[in-house]
C-alpha cells in the first residue's frame, strides 16, 4: 500500500466519523460472564465532536450487564458493496442524559422502544474510542476491481488499491 493511502491522526478520525455515521449498523462486540467476545448488531446514532459513539439500548438487556461488568468493547462497521470497513477499540458506558436521548431518537426507533423516550428503562450507550482503524477502495471500486484483476494475472501484489487510516484517540 503506498503511503499516499495511509491517513493518521486527525485526518483518519474525521474519515471514520463519515464512515460511521453512513454505514450506520455495526457489531458491538462484548465479554460474556465466561469471558467470550459476544457481538450484537446496533445502529449509530452519531459519532459527536469528542468522537464519543451513541447507541440506543434498555437497562435490562444482557449487554448492559456485560458493559458494566467490563467496559471495553469493540465496533465492526463493514459496508460490502462498497468494501469500506471500520474497527473500533474503546470503552463503554451506559448514559443516562434526557437531553442527549432527545437529540437523538428518531421515530425509527419506535419498533424497539413502544414509548419513545417514556419507554421504561432506555438508555443510551456511549462509546469512547481508544484505536479506530478503516479500510475503503483507495479510487473506487472499479480502479480497485481493476487493481486486483491485474495483480492476479501478474502475480504481483496489488497496491495503490485500499486506502487505509488508524488513529489513537
Amino acid at each position: 500500500m503506498s503511503e499516499s493511502n495511509e491517513l493518521t491522526g486527525p485526518d483518519a478520525i474525521a474519515r471514520v466519523k463519515e464512515l460511521v455515521e453512513d454505514i450506520d449498523f455495526t457489531m458491538l462486540t462484548t465479554h460474556d460472564d465466561a469471558d467470550n467476545l459476544v457481538s450484537r448488531p446496533m445502529s449509530t446514532r452519531e459519532m459527536d465532536e469528542a468522537g464519543d459513539i451513541w447507541f440506543f439500548t434498555a437497562d435490562d438487556t444482557k449487554k448492559v450487564d456485560e458493559v458494566e461488568a467490563d467496559r471495553t468493547v469493540g465496533l465492526s462497521y463493514l459496508d460490502a458493496k462498497g468494501m469500506r470497513f471500520v474497527s473500533v477499540a474503546g470503552t463503554a458506558r451506559v448514559v443516562h442524559d434526557r437531553a442527549k436521548m432527545e437529540q437523538l431518537y428518531t421515530s425509527s426507533l419506535d419498533i424497539w422502544f413502544e414509548d419513545g423516550l417514556d419507554t421504561p428503562d432506555i438508555a443510551l450507550l456511549r462509546v469512547t474510542p481508544k484505536e479506530v482503524e478503516f479500510w475503503e477502495p483507495a479510487h473506487g471500486k472499479v480502479a480497485m476491481a481493476a487493481g486486483m484483476l491485474k495483480a492476479l494475472v501478474t502475480r504481483d501484489t496489488p497496491d495503490d488499491t485500499m486506502r487505509h487510516g488508524r488513529a489513537s484517540c
